[in-house]
């Protein structure tokens, strides 16, 4: 582990600070993570596309705003990571996929478009497995993506290539989405911070095929960039089918601490093995919002467990992403894509009533839940990154990836705001995630937690030893 000062272990606040003062320029930034991406890619595999031109041409526009005093937004200058889910307008959308269409798209998705008024640089694209169907980044386009940290081990997904750009300085700022953990899993394998916000909250189009369960969110190395997206991402988009409302500004709004908060610990929902090395760091992370001044009792939200009700719908999802592939188009997709597909191929609509009719007790249960406690506090995973190219770890007994991912997926279901946020490493020099999730709508407040954590244990001038 290393610490540094360059530009590229500056936080996007950071480089504001820097642009304002005239002390760094958004073409100097820009170019700063490309070389790093030049230098540290290959032994990690987190880009799939990169268009130089294009992203240096926005930069010598931020460029020329800050020197005019024109600075379009907040993000004005900021090199931003756009994971390969994302319509991105002058770019393809591939999605870790053989069958997609490589044609640029004329139109940008709804935060993307939210990114660009406020003044973003794209840097390019990043890696997801094929459609973003797993909690590990590998595909038969792209290949596997590495954890930062140690390159034999995955990153995580499907936000996997996010997550490993961003602890190597490759970027400041990612996009992740997450329908069953896929912010959380490669923030919490990584070391960084993603935080999935209520569901409906940001707005998606084209519309997910996971749509139930999927949620766009920041994946950055400090919670204030994480909040500091957030206040960007949020505006409304007439092309989204929820429009939820907006909120006060998420940056603004995490300064406070937990000083009283009721915070709920749960070290395993009373039925998860985990890692005892993670165990003792959560552990330990629970002793700290105490010392903070939270009331923090140790209990289990007492749900059961909702995996065979996420299969139906996450998988159910896959199908529909599919549904209009030949026999030829699927010999070329990733085999385990096509066995899940076509599991829940022969699902019938009473199977997929009775999931969501899981989803909305879960939900009730939980805020319910909610009335008593302000947070709930989890490890965001039970176990540490495993071998890459897997979908599950060496001897696991199971076959696909939800079953080592029980912290996640249940709050997909039923879409509440959840945080992971570096607390440890393991003795293998792994990163170690905690998980905190709030009342639906309750995002300020969850980022507020995290910051105030992240305040109390700043782990961010550990960078991996790549950097």
């Amino acid at each position: 582990m290393t610490s540094s000062t360059r530009i590229e272990g500056l936080t996007a606040l950071e480089l504001l600070e820097l642009y304002a003062s005239r002390e760094v320029s958004p073409v100097e930034a820009t170019e700063a993570y490309l070389r790093q991406i030049h230098r540290l890619d290959e032994q990690v595999n987190a880009w799939c596309f990169l268009d130089e031109e294009t992203t240096l041409k926005q930069a010598r526009q931020s460029e020329e705003r800050w020197m005019r005093g024109m600075e379009l937004g907040p993000l004005d200058g900021i090199p931003v990571a756009i994971k390969d889910m994302f319509v991105t307008a002058g770019w393809p959308n591939l999605k870790g996929s053989k069958t997609s269409d490589s044609k640029a798209y004329e139109v940008d998705s709804p935060v993307v478009a939210n990114l660009r008024r406020a003044g973003f640089v794209g840097l390019g694209r990043t890696t997801t497995p094929e459609l973003g169907w797993k909690g590990v980044t590998d595909s038969p386009l792209c290949g596997a993506t590495n954890n930062p940290w140690n390159p034999e081990k995955t990153a995580g997904g499907s936000s996997g290539g996010s997550g490993a750009a961003v602890p190597l300085g490759m970027a400041p700022l990612a996009l992740g989405t997450d329908a069953g953990g896929s912010i959380r899993i490669p923030a919490g394998f990584c070391g960084l911070v993603g935080h999935k916000p209520t569901q409906g909250l940001i707005p998606m189009w084209p519309a997910s095929p996971f749509a139930p369960l999927a949620h766009p969110g920041p994946m950055t190395w400090t919670v204030a960039d994480a909040a500091l997206m957030m206040d960007v991402m949020v505006n409304p988009d007439a092309r989204d089918t929820t429009l939820a409302p907006c909120q006060d500004s998420f940056l603004e709004g995490i300064e406070g601490g937990v000083e009283g908060l009721r915070i709920a610990y749960s070290p395993g929902f009373g039925r998860v093995d985990v890692d005892p090395e993670i165990a003792a760091s959560v552990a330990e992370a629970a002793r700290v919002f105490e010392l903070l001044g939270a009331v923090v009792e140790e209990v289990d939200p007492g749900f059961a467990d909702p995996l065979e009700s996420f299969n139906v719908l996450f998988y159910g999802g896959a199908a529909n992403a599919i549904r209009n592939l030949d026999a030829k188009q699927r010999e070329v997709m990733d085999p385990g894509l096509i066995e899940v597909v076509s599991w829940a191929e022969k699902l019938s609509l009473l199977d997929y009533t009775g999931a969501m009719n899981v989803r909305a007790a879960l939900t009730e249960q939980m805020n319910l839940f909610h009335r008593k406690y302000d947070l709930l506090l989890t490890p965001s995973l039970p176990i540490p990154a495993f071998t890459t190219g897997q979908e599950v770890p060496e001897g696991w007994k199971e076959k696909r990836w939800p079953t080592w991912t029980p912290f996640t997926y249940p709050f997909n279901l039923t879409g509440q705001p959840a945080c992971s946020v570096p607390c440890g490493f393991t003795q293998a020099g792994l990163p170690i995630g905690l998980q905190l999730v709030g009342a639906r709508h309750e995002d300020v407040l969850v980022l507020r937690a995290a910051q105030a954590y992240q305040q109390a244990n700043p782990l961010t001038h550990l960078r991996p030893e790549l950097f």
